[in-house]
């Protein structure tokens, strides 16, 4: 287990969060449904540093991008995205 850092609430334990899909999946509500679908529901796993769509569940529910290394799971960046929904 390691330590996500979560804009709002500091550094936390990664059972605290839930994690979604590759960033790049997330989808333009533009895009016909002939190539949102398989953007959608296609998953990769590339090695090395992507973007991760986390949701800060068990804490204050937020949505944050991380910039993780796949390989040895260093976090060097997060952001917060979207409205946050604070308790």
């Amino acid at each position: 287990m390691y330590r996500i850092p979560c804009p709002h609430c500091g550094p936390r334990a990664q059972a605290e969060f839930t994690y979604e899909r590759s960033a790049e999946a997330i989808i333009d509500p533009a895009l016909p449904a002939g190539e949102a679908m398989p953007r959608l529901y296609t998953r990769t796993n590339p090695m090395g540093v992507d973007d991760e769509l986390w949701r800060h569940t068990y804490g204050c529910r937020a949505w944050v991008v991380l910039t993780r290394d796949r390989v040895t799971h260093v976090i060097s960046a997060s952001r917060a995205i979207g409205p946050e929904v604070l308790p």
